[in-house]
Formats: C-alpha cells, sequence, structure tokens
C-alpha cells in the first residue's frame, strides 16, 4: 500500500461518520482491547508493535504521503477516490482539508510498555484527539490501527508460548549457563501471507528468541526498536544446505557422502552448519554415511548439526538424538541428563507445533536427555493457526477479539461516557468512560472505568507514547525482552 493517501486507509463508512457525530463535541477518546481469548492456552497477549506502527505509519507514512504532498494532489487523490466510489455531496472533504493545513495529527497515543502480558478486557492504549476540532480522527484511524497491530501481538505471544516450554525443559534437564534464546528459530517467512506479515511475525519471535531465518526482521527492528545488530544480539542466522544444494550434487555422481565431507573439510571447516539429510534416504544417511564420516566430524571444528525435514517429526528428531549418541557419544551434564558430544547435534524444522515441541523434549528427557541435543525450527503453521484438541484454529483479528471502540467524549464542555453493551452481545460490551489501568493486589493487570477527564487518578499505566505527529516515549528492543522474560533473556 506504499504511496497510497493515508486517508484512504480506512473502510468507506469512516469517510461519512465526521459529520454524523454530534454537534459541539470536542473530545472523543477510544481505547484498543483484547476482550476475549478463543484459545484455551491463552489468558493474556503480549503487547507488541506499536511503536514499529507509530513510526512507519502515524510518523513517515502520514507525514511523505499526506502532510508533505502538495496540497492538491493531497486533497484531490482523496477526492477522487470518494467521488468515484461513494458520490459527491455524500461525504464532507472540509475536514480533511483542515487536517492537511493543520500539518500534523492532533492525536494522543497512552499505551501500556510494549512485552507486558495483558489479561483479557485491560485496555492496552488509548486514542484521543488533542485539538477540538478532530474529534472524529481517533475512530477514522480504527481500520488501519487494527489491521497493523493484532498480527505482531500475536506473533509475541505464540514466541513467549514457545519460550515457556523452553523455559521449563530447560531448567529441568540443561546446565544453567545453556542459553534458552538460541533453543528455537523461527522458519516462517516464505509461508506468510506476504513480506509486511513476516517481518512483523519475525519481530514478535525475537523477543524471546535470537534465531531466525527472516533477514528483514533485523532491519526493521533496528529502524524501530532502536538496536544495533552490530553492537548487540538482535538476531542470528546460520549456514544451511537446502534440497536444491543436496539434490544438484548427487546428481552429479550420487554420492551423498562426498559432500558431507566437503562442507565439513572444505566449506565449513571452522564453523557450525546444518546439512538437510532426507532428499532420498534420510536413515541410510544416519546410520550407514555419518559413521563413515566419523573422524572428520569429530575433528571439524564446529557442530555438525544433522537435519530431517519429512515424517513424524517428534518420532525423526527424538530417534536422531538416540542415534547420534550411540555413534558420537557424550558427556552427562550436572542435571543427571546426557548431552551429544559438541560435535553433532539434532535439528528439525517441518511441521513444529507447540504440541510436538512439548512432545520432543518430554520424550528426550524421560530418556535421561538434555534439551538442547535438539534445534527445533518453528514455521509459518505457528504463527498463523493452532491447534487445541484435534481443532485447528486460524489466528485473526478475532483470536483475542481485538477491537478500537469509543468510549468517551466531551460535547459543549460536558463529559459523556460511551459504551456499547449489546442484550445479546456478551462480551462485545465495552468500557465506559475512561479508564484507569492499574496494577490489583494479586500482582496482575487490571482496569477501571467510568472516569473523566476531571477524576481519572494520575497513577494511570497508559502513559503517553505519541502525541502530535510525535513518538515521545521509546522503548529499546532490549528493555522489551526485559518486561516480557522478567529481565532474564
Amino acid at each position: 500500500m506504499k504511496q497510497t493517501n493515508p486517508m484512504l486507509l480506512i473502510d468507506f463508512y469512516k469517510a461519512v461518520h465526521a459529520e454524523m457525530l454530534p454537534k459541539g463535541i470536542t473530545k472523543s477518546v477510544s481505547y484498543f482491547t483484547p476482550r476475549m481469548s478463543r484459545v484455551k492456552r491463552w489468558n493474556e497477549v503480549a503487547m507488541f508493535g506499536l511503536q514499529g506502527f507509530i513510526k512507519e505509519y502515524l510518523v513517515d507514512y502520514f507525514n511523505e504521503y499526506f502532510f508533505f504532498e502538495y496540497r492538491n494532489k493531497a486533497i484531490g487523490t482523496y477526492k477522487t477516490v470518494m467521488d468515484a466510489a461513494l458520490g459527491e455531496g455524500t461525504y464532507g472533504l472540509q475536514k480533511i482539508e483542515d487536517l492537511y493545513d493543520l500539518g500534523y495529527l492532533p492525536i494522543e497515543i497512552k499505551a501500556l510498555p510494549e512485552g507486558t502480558l495483558v489479561p483479557m478486557h485491560v485496555p492496552m492504549f488509548s486514542i484521543e484527539n488533542t485539538h477540538k476540532d478532530f474529534a472524529w480522527l481517533p475512530q477514522a484511524l480504527e481500520s488501519l490501527i487494527s489491521a497493523e497491530m493484532w498480527h505482531p501481538m500475536i506473533a509475541a505471544t505464540v514466541g513467549h508460548t514457545y519460550r515457556q516450554i523452553v523455559n521449563k525443559f530447560y531448567d529441568m534437564t540443561c546446565d544453567d549457563d545453556i542459553p534458552k534464546s538460541k533453543a528455537l528459530g523461527a522458519f516462517d517467512f516464505r509461508g506468510e501471507e506476504c513480506l509486511q506479515s513476516a517481518v512483523k511475525a519475525g519481530a514478535g519471535w525475537c523477543l524471546s528468541f535470537l534465531n531466525t531465518a527472516t533477514v528483514p526482521t533485523i532491519p526493521y527492528l533496528e529502524r524501530n526498536y532502536n538496536c544495533d545488530c552490530t553492537k548487540e544480539p538482535v538476531a542470528f542466522g546460520s549456514p544451511s544446505t537446502e534440497h536444491a544444494v543436496m539434490c544438484s550434487n548427487y546428481a552429479i555422481d550420487g554420492d551423498e557422502e562426498t559432500l558431507i565431507k566437503r562442507l565439513l573439510t572444505e566449506i565449513y571447516p571452522n564453523t557450525s552448519f546444518s546439512a538437510v539429510l532426507d532428499s532420498y534416504d534420510y536413515w541410510n544417511v544416519v546410520e550407514n554415511i555419518l559413521p563413515k564420516l566419523k573422524n572428520e566430524i569429530m575433528n571439524h571444528n564446529g557442530c555438525f548439526l544433522v537435519r530431517g525435514d519429512s515424517g513424524d517429526c517428534v518420532d525423526v528428531v527424538t530417534r536422531t538424538v538416540f542415534k547420534l549418541w550411540e555413534e558420537f557419544g557424550g558427556t552427562t551434564n550436572s542435571k543427571g541428563y546426557k548431552v551429544l558430544d559438541p560435535h553433532v547435534k539434532a535439528i528439525y524444522g517441518d511441521s513444529i507445533t507447540v504440541q510436538r515441541c512439548e512432545q520432543i523434549y518430554d520424550i528426550l528427557e524421560k530418556n535421561g536427555f538434555a534439551a538442547s541435543n535438539v534445534a527445533l525450527g518453528v514455521g509459518s503453521f505457528s504463527f498463523q493457526c493452532i491447534e487445541e484438541n484435534g481443532v485447528l484454529k486460524p489466528f485473526t483479528r478475532d483470536t483475542f477479539s481485538s477491537c478500537i471502540k469509543a468510549t468517551y467524549c466531551e460535547i459543549d464542555g460536558k463529559p459523556y461516557p460511551i459504551f456499547k453493551n449489546p442484550k445479546d452481545g456478551g462480551f462485545k460490551k465495552s468500557q465506559r468512560g475512561l479508564c484507569h489501568v492499574y496494577t490489583g493486589s494479586d500482582g496482575k493487570l487490571t482496569f477501571k472505568d467510568g472516569y473523566t477527564s476531571e477524576n481519572l487518578p494520575l497513577n494511570n499505566l497508559l502513559e503517553t507514547v505519541f502525541r502530535d505527529g510525535k513518538l515521545v516515549k521509546e522503548q529499546s528492543l532490549q528493555e522489551i525482552r526485559r518486561v516480557l522474560n522478567e529481565g532474564e533473556f
């Protein structure tokens, strides 16, 4: 959508709502809230992606394609589309002209810190106008904000879910100095809906883990979350073969052994790498070819990661660990679990899900092996859906019923609560008035609504992050990681 007038990034009905609002309205406040979870495993959602959205859209995009655009083009483009689609005279153009002439977005956003785990029903951020003539604007931005925000939050929640599994099994079976942040990697790029989704999914994942195959995640995080990959760990990739590499070499001489030997001794003699070995017969490679290359593997100055890519992932990766132990041995760590010789490790990246990740670690633990003997790659399946009780649940905005609802306005100087309370609406009931978000006596986030601008408590956890076209409070990637992981990344 780059180069599209940002005032056109709306649902059509937003173009006519300003004229429908009460006369004399000077203030409107809306809240973004997860109203319910459709995933039994989740009762909290990770707050993430707002800062990136603010920088890329509310600042850069609006400036380049609206405020800094020639007036005739900025206004004319909007008018052309609306005249053709809605009809001339059905919408108000003056509000768009007034906004352009103002020269910035008269909007204030107050938000919880990114990385915060937010329970259902608790507002994550608010949107309000700062200029009395633009009470229509907060809800006019609803479509854009909603579309851009739900996906990175789910991605961050997915990453956190996997990290909790890693924490459990690493604490149980691994030495304390084994890094948990490198246990899993994201292999989802090619399976995401589009480039933008892949980048934001990768960013959400990197709040919990360092390994990803999605290269553009790094410049995205550097642009938007105050980090520098040359000075700190932002994200890491790793050398690996693919089937095109394995099959093209096999086509020449029909010999898988030669390529593996060349990888170990010529191409990566001093570097850890993974090789996909199931192009033809995975178990023949593991059971027959690798033993022939034992000297090369044990003399290799790095770790050779043995990768299966088909079959039952739980069976393949755990059996691989057992076979590697039989051939290459290892040691027993301080917690009494077997650890493979550092020259070999099992890696698997096909069909990994939350449940299968847990199964793999559980089987290893029950057989006396540390969880760190495997590296798992999480694909696009985990970022787009989850399976519960045999039911596949796709991720959408409605996974958490995330919505932006107006709850408060001021008309002719008087405060009015706005609320939605459908008789048969259930979870669709909205907050009423302004909201105070705070930490309850149980240590969890909660809120109370019903306030006006005159009596809203000062110690609100929703703090201003954006005002009048500028980002006024910024978090770094490191800070967000500390928030999400309670100080331990």
